[in-house]
């Protein structure tokens, strides 16, 4: 007569824990590579539908990358002035590889300017906000048809008091005019920003 066998409550713990343990694993990789594929710095920012927000810490948390000063048509001086920051770690990114990763965020702030005869010479100060432009790089094209997302990066002007609204439209009609002499450096003056000399 056969005599079925019941496993022993050492098999079966040993079985119990192994199953555990692969599973923990399983999940940890799942975790793994899906902080990946998120970018790390637009977390947040950037919703599913490709939708842009400004980081409000911006200043505290990021990165100063460098200052443009935009000359005036009329008078001498400056007309704006611009303050450019990027995400934390870009710098690093940049100088190791000659590129963003992807995820990348630029914010740009825009000011007008004011000019006056100093001690020291005429001089430009930054007067009030006229608001912010924004960049977060995407190199795999995440946000298909949507016209804010295309040429590497989701683009986005944000007025002064709508951190949360970009008054963009379509980049390509809005953005890519000022950007396009600066095309072999991936759409950015690089040449502006000195810490980012390798």
């Amino acid at each position: 007569m056969f005599r079925r066998r019941l496993p022993s409550a050492t098999l079966l713990l040993t079985c119990g824990a192994t199953l555990a343990a692969a599973t923990g694993l399983l999940a940890q990789q799942v975790r793994s590579a899906n902080v990946a594929e998120t970018p790390r710095a637009s977390v947040g920012l950037v919703d599913v539908a490709g939708t842009m927000r400004l980081p409000l810490d911006y200043r505290a948390a990021y990165q100063f990358l460098g200052t443009w000063a935009v000359a005036s048509d009329t008078v001498p001086g400056s007309k704006e002035m611009h303050t450019v920051y990027v995400s934390p770690g870009a710098i690093d990114e940049y100088r190791a590889n000659g590129r963003f990763k992807n995820g990348t965020v630029l914010v740009k702030e825009v000011f007008n300017a004011e000019s006056e005869d100093m001690t020291t010479g005429r001089v430009s100060r930054a007067a009030g906000l006229a608001g912010w432009f924004m960049m977060v790089k995407d190199d795999r094209g995440s946000y298909p048809g949507n016209p804010l997302w295309g040429d590497g990066w989701g683009w986005a002007w944000f007025d002064k008091g709508s951190p949360d609204k970009t008054k963009t439209l379509d980049y390509r009609q809005e953005c890519l005019g000022c950007h396009t002499p600066a095309q072999a450096t991936d759409w950015l003056y690089v040449k502006g920003y000195p810490v980012l000399a390798r």
